[in-house]
C-alpha cells in the first residue's frame, strides 16, 4: 500500500505491548476485569488522545476502517429504503459498509483530482438520498467546500470515508471535520498502523452514543451500571478493539508528524527530479494538506499506462492501488456486489465511463518515510528512462 505506519514500528510499540501485560494483568478486554487492570484501559485512552490530537469532540475506536464505515452511516440513521452516494474510484469496502446498513450505493464519477466529482455528486441526489461519502484517495482530500455546499443545500448528511487520508487536511482543516460523523483506518497499510482497527469520529453527542452501542452489542454504557446490568440502547454487534491495538496506536500517534513531514518531503523531491517530464499529475486541491504519500501520472492511454508500469516493474519500482489493485479500488469491477444491492444492470455497466477513462491512465507510486536520497534518485531515474521510452 505505501502508508507508513509499519515503516516506523521500533521498540516504542514493543514496550507498549508488553505494558499492558505487564501493567493490567493482561487484561486484553477493553471494559470489566477491574480488580485485575489496575485502572489501566487503552482503549479509552487512544480513543481520547486521537480525539484530541484532531480535535474532534467524540472519537469511537472499532475493529476495523470497514467497520467504521459502517457504523458511522448508521449512527447518522442510514438504513433501508435509504440512498447513499459514493464515488467510483475507492476501497470496496466502502460500498461494502453502504450495503450492510441496507441503503442502496450510488456510485458516481471521480474529477481530475481522482476524488469525488462536486457536479456528478449534485446529478445523482434523489429525493432518497440519505448521505454521501466522500472518500479521500491516496492521502489527497476531495474539494470538500463545493461538496459541503451541495449536501446543506440539498439536506444530504456528509460521512466521509478518511481511512487513506489520517493526517491530511484541506485549507488548513482536518481530515474527518467537513461531516457529523467520519471513519478512519489503522489497518496495517494505513499511516498509523495498529494491526487492524478503525476509529470514528463526530461532533454530534448523539450520533456518538449511536456509535458506541452500534460496535458493542447495543450497550447504553450507563454510569454506574455492571456491565452485565447495562440495558441495551439500539441493536448492535461487536465491532470492538482491543486494549493491544490501542496500546500501538497511541505510540503510533506520536509519530504522526514525523512521518506526514517525511512524506511530504520526499515526495517534494521526487516531484522536482520529474518536473521537465512530460507528464500530467493528479490535480490537488489543496497540495499543502496532502499526505505525501502518493505520486500519481496520469498517461496519454491506457496502452502508455500499462507499458510504463512494465517498465517500471523490470526496474523494481512498484505501483500502488493504480494499476496493480484496481478492481479492488474501481468500482467498474463489482457487478458481483452492487448486482445484490437493487443496483441494475445499465447502471452497473453504463455508468463511471469519465472515471475509467482517467483511473485506467494512472501508474500511482509509492512514497514512504524512510526513503534515502539513493532510493529517492534511483526510482526517479527510473521514471525518467521510462518516459523516454514509452512516451
Amino acid at each position: 500500500m505505501g502508508m507508513p505506519g509499519f515503516e516506523v514500528f521500533g521498540d516504542e510499540e514493543r514496550k507498549a505491548v508488553l505494558d499492558v501485560f505487564d501493567l493490567s494483568g493482561g487484561v486484553l478486554f477493553a471494559h470489566g476485569f477491574d480488580g485485575m487492570r489496575n485502572g489501566v484501559f487503552k482503549v479509552r485512552e487512544w480513543e481520547s488522545q486521537f480525539a484530541n490530537y484532531f480535535g474532534f469532540p467524540h472519537a469511537q475506536a472499532v475493529s476495523s476502517g470497514s467497520a467504521a464505515v459502517k457504523i458511522a452511516l448508521e449512527a447518522v440513521g442510514v438504513g433501508p429504503g435509504d440512498e447513499v452516494i459514493t464515488q467510483a474510484h475507492t476501497f470496496i469496502a466502502t460500498v461494502e459498509a453502504i450495503i450492510q446498513t441496507g441503503a442502496k450505493p450510488v456510485i458516481v464519477d471521480i474529477d481530475d483530482t481522482l476524488n469525488l466529482d462536486p457536479a456528478a455528486f449534485a446529478n445523482a441526489i434523489t429525493q432518497k438520498t440519505k448521505a454521501v461519502v466522500p472518500v479521500h484517495m491516496m492521502g489527497e482530500m476531495a474539494d470538500m467546500d463545493p461538496i459541503t455546499t451541495i449536501a446543506t443545500e440539498a439536506g444530504v448528511l456528509v460521512v466521509e470515508d478518511c481511512a487513506q487520508a489520517l493526517g491530511a487536511r484541506y485549507r488548513g482543516v482536518w481530515a474527518g471535520a467537513f461531516s457529523t460523523t467520519a471513519a478512519f483506518s489503522t489497518d496495517a497499510g494505513k499511516t498509523l498502523n495498529t494491526g487492524e482497527g478503525g476509529m470514528v469520529v463526530g461532533s454530534i453527542a448523539d450520533h456518538f452514543v449511536r456509535a458506541r452501542a452500534l460496535h458493542d452489542h447495543g450497550h447504553s454504557y450507563e454510569i454506574g451500571t455492571p456491565r452485565g446490568q447495562d440495558p441495551g440502547l439500539i441493536p448492535g454487534f461487536n465491532y470492538r478493539m482491543t486494549e493491544l491495538q490501542a496500546a500501538i496506536g497511541i505510540v503510533q500517534l506520536g509519530k504522526l508528524d514525523h512521518i506526514v513531514s517525511r512524506q511530504r518531503k520526499n515526495k517534494t523531491q521526487i516531484m522536482e527530479l520529474l518536473k521537465d517530464q512530460p507528464l500530467e499529475f493528479r490535480r490537488s486541491v489543496d497540495p499543502t494538506g496532502d499526505l505525501g504519500d502518493t505520486i500519481v501520472m496520469i498517461l496519454p492511454s491506457r496502452e502508455i499506462a500499462m507499458k510504463m508500469t512494465r517498465r517500471l516493474s523490470e526496474k523494481s519500482v512498484g505501483t500502488k492501488n493504480l494499476p496493480d489493485a484496481m478492481r479492488w479500488h474501481f468500482a467498474k469491477h463489482w457487478s458481483h456486489l452492487l448486482s445484490s444491492a437493487s443496483v441494475s444492470r445499465d447502471e452497473i455497466e453504463n455508468s463511471w465511463l469519465p472515471s475509467a477513462d482517467i483511473l485506467e491512465r494512472c501508474v500511482a507510486l509509492p512514497v514512504m518515510v524512510k526513503m534515502d536520497e539513493e532510493q529517492i534518485n534511483r526510482i526517479s531515474r527510473a521514471v525518467v528512462e521510462s518516459c523516454q521510452a514509452v512516451l
